[in-house]
């Protein structure tokens, strides 16, 4: 964990690391102060003549009352801690340790924080997964039931524009079967890179003439597919030098700028542009890509969490007929194949839009 203990010492800490507030300098302090203590009761008691029973009785309460004074600075936040672990354990991850010490219990309460912090992320990400799958599975197995029910009740025919619907809703399914597969290989990590030079230009214009043909089937099929069926925005491809060459996986390079698109076509006004960007990385044959569109974009504020999964944004309706928010995995996707070629991928400025810049490393660097 990056917030643990270490990031919580200075360089210029004192006594060759020993920090003034550290529990073994309390304990020292204990001892020097209990040995002090007897020691200025035996003095006064020799220059006054006093029973050395007085004294060792009054040297006993003194130190037995500093030891009760840093056994319970000690103990106290033990039992905070034991609370805390115990409500942790029992699925509420609400609850935090006070860590305004400045020795290793304060780092400890510090890491358990962290642990808690983490914990709730994951099972607020979990409840998300639920939720979110459930919402668009429900959605074309309705469909697909009620078409299917309108036949056999011998409502409507199996006609091509019936079966058409339930075809729709069974491509819908299947796509979104084929994001939680990819879903699980991000998670898993088998999915092994293959990387190869290639030519940009001609490989993303196939990827744009993929997408397009994608949208112009979709919208012929009908609006109901669950992915984009937009055909009113133009897709434009800007690569320059028109020669450029890159060095990485094409499959998972295909997958970065196609979700990329899906996303950015969503979120287009009426007849909007979108355009993908292609220049030569400061490396030899890395590639820097840009894919800018003409929408609402992202606030500041989102773009830490615009990768995400099953974050919608802000922004969560999209613009135009066909559109629907998805399963907020697509940027997520995108980053993973992105990270795995040690790459980078972010929201960056625009004056217009939402603007996503991704870095790949080229032939130089490993898969991280």
């Amino acid at each position: 964990m990056s917030g643990g203990p270490a990031s919580r010492r200075g360089p210029g800490e004192p006594w060759g690391g020993v920090r003034p507030f550290s529990i073994k300098t309390k304990l020292g302090a204990l001892v020097v102060i209990s040995v002090l203590i007897t020691t200025g009761l035996l003095m006064i008691a020799v220059r006054t003549e006093t029973e050395l029973r007085f004294i060792t009785v009054f040297s006993m309460i003194a130190t037995l009352l500093i030891t009760q004074f840093v056994a319970h600075s000690l103990t106290a936040p033990l039992d905070e801690m034991n609370t805390v672990a115990r409500s942790i354990s029992n699925g509420d991850y609400t609850r935090r340790v006070r860590d305004t010490r400045r020795d290793e219990l304060g780092d400890l309460a510090h890491t358990i924080n962290l642990m808690a912090d983490e914990l709730e992320a994951q099972d607020r990400q979990r409840k998300e997964l639920v939720a979110n799958v459930s919402h668009e599975l429900r959605t074309p197995i309705a469909g697909l039931r009620a078409v299917l029910e309108n036949i056999v009740d011998g409502i409507s025919a199996a006609d091509p524009e019936t079966m058409r619907t339930a075809l729709r809703q069974t491509e819908r399914l299947g796509r979104l079967v084929e994001t939680l597969l990819d879903l699980s290989r991000l998670d898993n990590g088998v999915v092994p890179l293959k990387k190869r030079r290639f030519e940009v230009w001609p490989y993303l214009s196939g990827v744009l003439k993929e997408a397009q043909m994608v949208s112009s089937a979709r919208a012929g099929i009908g609006s109901g597919s669950g992915s984009h069926t937009r055909t009113d925005v133009h897709l434009h491809l800007d690569v320059s030098p028109p020669e450029l060459t890159a060095h990485a996986d094409p499959e998972r390079i295909h997958q970065v700028v196609a979700n990329l698109i899906d996303n950015a076509v969503k979120h287009s006004p009426p007849h909007g542009r979108v355009t993908v960007k292609a220049r030569r990385g400061p490396q030899p044959e890395s590639l820097e890509l840009e894919v800018l569109d003409e929408g609402p974009g992202i606030p500041r504020s989102e773009w830490h969490r615009v990768f995400e999964r099953f974050n919608r944004g802000a922004v969560s309706r999209p613009h135009g007929p066909g559109s629907d928010g998805g399963t907020g995995l697509g940027l997520a996707i995108a980053r993973w194949a992105v990270d795995l070629h040690g790459g980078r991928i972010g929201v960056a400025e625009s004056s217009r839009g939402c603007r996503i810049q991704i870095t790949l490393p080229g032939e130089t660097s490993s898969p991280s």
